[in-house]
């Protein structure tokens, strides 16, 4: 299957391809802005709207007064207001719905708009909600063997915290809806959703509708990174209010300053952790106690939760674990998903562990990694009981080690450093282990409509949004290779919930396994009835030798018989010959993923489909007088089973791990003793830029180990990348304690800030 250059990239490039705030309706277009609160947590004593209603073009202002169906939503526990009544819980809440002919318009309303507040005491912080108690949702736990037991009585021991910070999404296009009413009080939606049917059932719910009176369209998302899994809900939700209310369209574009505001992020992680193991070591207990800041509402929180505890262990085989997890409630913006999605956090403690397993023990890490691999025929259950098949991660690791000349590196490294005193080198190995599928069951299932019309050109509807990471370009070539023609013959529709109906959301890494096997599945009925014709056809002349349906071939644009394939006819010529003869040109497809369960009580099961695996080997250089660093190189091998586009492979690797080292370096929340974000800019929240790639950057798929059952044996690529980066932080690690000679375990958290590197520079040398 030839790999397909994505299909919108000359539209990325010229400018030319259409985003929701693109999307031109009618001269009657009003625009949506919301006026949200400025106190992380009050009591609403009174809103006064009557000046704002004055202010001309002003069409509408809308509080949850106005709101004909339900004013509570939210993608699993409905605790989140659309609109908020008589308390606001976090700064950025929605109060109030503005609907005007321009911007200008709406900024007068609402600066005459009048709210009183009591304010209240917030919790801005784990460490907060931790002393008050004020937990989300009951504390879980997966645990294997006797760690407590074991743990007393290990020869080595590692007992300390990990502070992890959050990660704001920075998508290039803000959160965005457009909404159309239609008669009847029909709801036409363009959103920018991860999530189209949920956006619809949400709409439905605020508006008083049932699902089918919402269409909900989302034709491309300017990223997505799993912030708009579920709050381009709440967008699509004002949009669609104002819309109702002024009988006009309506959309909302936010700005980046209030996007940042009022979206949550990736959830900041506090991690519990202690760790027993042997000289060699061989790690023979630990306990995680997982700590994540949930925000406001629940959101995904237990999910994403769920997921950390799952992963972890991450690559490594642990005899006796315990892995608690709990989700505090604070008053900030409810956070939500994230590539990885929970994996990120809970990988971090475990290479932690490693690291200072190897530093205690005066080891290399690698070696130490190495020695706590999951192995292939033993040791290869995960804590959840779930078996460890086709491990890829020793034909990595001996792949890797040697094509980036690891050891010889790290010995020319460990020379540069006892020349340089001021410049140190560092380098480090990470692995990752990543399951493949949703955690949560029954999202393990997609659907399709493949249309065949009369001139051999086919249209193809699907579940999946597609938000840059090329999607469409795959379901494209698998449509293709599984009809046998050309591209060029085949587009892929705009995911619509009228078209394809209850869609899981595209995340999860799964967009193509789950959407690739609907589209297979429909085409596959479609390739049987037309078969049959063909079949027929080709046997009228023969009495012998008669043509088999199951020997039909699809391939170059013919449709043959693959045992005399003097017998063959064109794609379109079988098509035009199929419509005549009343066969029917369209079908539905569905799939499901087999044999994934996961018992939450017990923490035991098989939550995955299969594992993706990768590895990354980077070398750093950091100045000791400003705490800055330069990636000088980084390698990278990864398993993507039968790759269906390595270029676009290639580039979700690199995206991932550029995303991953701005996570664990640069990107840093920065909130006052109020709850306001104070870096919510380009200019103040620092994302990685062309000077974050590394100088040599070496990235190559794991050949000849296809994934079996799974569309066209490959493997998900999305999020397993993202936790390459922690090759970046702990080879800055490894800089800094190169500082000490590597004898004093260096205080470090994540992001590894200029300043956190400064501080554990100069904490070192006090104890050096």
């Amino acid at each position: 299957m030839k790999d397909l250059q994505h299909d919108s990239a000359k539209l990325h490039v010229t400018g030319e391809a259409i985003y929701v705030n693109d999307i031109e309706s009618n001269q009657q277009t009003l625009i949506g802005k919301i006026l949200y609160s400025k106190h992380a947590h009050a009591r609403i004593k009174k809103i006064d709207i009557s000046q704002a209603l004055l202010i001309n073009k002003v069409h509408a202002i809308v509080t949850y007064k106005d709101i004909p169906g339900k004013n509570n939503m939210g993608p699993i526990v409905y605790d989140e207001p659309c609109l908020a009544e008589d308390e606001v819980n976090f700064i950025g809440q929605a109060i109030v719905l503005i609907a005007a002919e321009n911007e200008y318009a709406c900024i007068e309303a609402e600066k005459a708009i009048k709210i009183e507040y009591e304010q209240l005491e917030a919790i801005l912080d784990i460490e907060t909600a931790i002393k008050k108690n004020n937990l989300l949702a009951p504390p879980r736990k997966i645990e294997r063997g006797n760690p407590d037991g074991v743990l007393s009585n290990c020869e080595y021991k590692i007992k300390d915290t990990l502070h992890i910070g959050g990660q704001e999404h920075w998508y290039l296009e803000t959160q965005s809806c457009l909404c159309i009413p239609g008669e009847n009080g029909e709801m036409q939606v363009y959103s920018s959703t991860q999530n189209p049917t949920e956006t619809q059932i949400l709409v439905a719910d605020v508006l008083g509708l049932e699902s089918k009176d919402v269409i909900v369209e989302s034709k491309r998302l300017g990223g997505g990174f799993g912030g708009k899994e579920t709050q381009g809900n709440h967008v699509a939700c004002w949009a669609a209010l104002l819309a109702q209310k002024t009988k006009r369209p309506v959309k909302i574009h936010l700005s980046r300053d209030d996007d940042q505001k009022i979206t949550g992020k990736r959830h900041r992680f506090i991690i519990n952790y202690e760790a027993g193991f042997n000289k060699e070591g061989q790690i023979e207990a630990i306990i995680f106690e997982q700590n994540s800041d949930a925000g406001a509402a629940t959101d995904l929180s237990m999910a994403i939760l769920e997921r950390a505890m799952l992963h972890a262990e991450n690559s490594y085989f642990i005899p006796n674990i315990k892995i608690i997890g709990k989700a505090w409630k604070t008053n900030l913006p409810s956070n939500t998903a994230f590539r990885g999605f929970g994996g990120p956090q809970g990988m971090a403690a475990m290479e932690t562990i490693i690291d200072r397993i190897a530093r205690q023990l005066k080891k290399d890490p690698l070696e130490i990694r190495y020695k706590n691999f999951y192995k292939i025929s033993t040791n290869n259950i995960t804590p959840y009981d779930q078996l460890i098949e086709n491990n890829r991660l020793f034909i990595l690791h001996d792949k890797l080690s040697e094509s980036s000349d690891y050891w010889s590196r790290r010995k020319a490294i460990h020379e540069f450093n006892t020349k340089n005193k001021i410049l140190k080198k560092g380098i480090a190995l990470t692995p990752v282990k990543f399951g493949i599928s949703f955690t949560t069951s029954f999202l393990n299932q997609a659907g399709a409509l493949v249309l065949i019309y009369k001139d051999g050109t086919v249209l193809v509807n699907h579940g999946g949004t597609e938000m840059g990471q090329g999607l469409y370009t795959k379901i494209l070539q698998i449509a293709s290779a599984e009809l046998g023609i050309n591209p060029k013959n085949i587009k892929i529709a705009p995911t619509n919930t009228s078209k394809v109906p209850n869609t899981s959301p595209t995340a999860a890494s799964s967009g193509t396994d789950l959407n690739g096997m609907a589209v297979k599945n429909a085409i596959d009925i479609l390739k049987s009835r037309i078969s049959e014709v063909v079949t027929v056809e080709f046997n009228k002349d023969f009495k012998y030798d008669l043509t088999k349906i199951e020997n039909i071939e699809f391939e170059n644009d013919m449709v043959f018989d693959n045992f005399h394939k003097d017998r063959s006819m064109t794609f379109k010529e079988v098509v035009s010959m199929a419509y005549l003869k009343q066969v029917s040109l369209s079908s539905t497809g569905f799939y499901k993923t087999p044999a994934v369960n996961f018992d939450r009580e017990k923490g035991t099961g098989k939550p995955f489909h299969y594992f993706s695996y990768g590895m990354a080997v980077s070398e750093v250089l950091v100045d000791s007088l400003t705490g800055s660093h330069k990636i000088i190189r980084t390698d990278i091998l990864h398993d993507c089973g039968d790759s269906l586009n390595t270029e676009i492979d290639k580039g979700q690797i690199i995206g991932g791990f550029i995303q991953g080292v701005g996570w664990c370096t640069t990107e840093e929340l920065k909130y006052d003793k109020d709850g306001n974000l104070l870096n919510h800019s380009p200019d103040t929240y620092k994302i990685p830029s062309v000077q974050d790639i590394p100088d040599d950057l070496r990235v190559e798929l794991l050949k000849d180990f296809p994934n079996e059952n799974t569309i066209r044996k490959s493997k998900a690529i999305g999020e397993p990348p993202f936790m390459l980066c922690f090759s970046v932080w702990l080879a800055i690690k490894d800089a800094i304690s190169s500082i000490g000679l590597h004898q004093i375990e260096p205080e470090f958290s994540l992001p590894a800030t200029n300043e956190t590197i400064l501080l554990s520079i100069e904490n070192l040398k006090n104890k050096y």
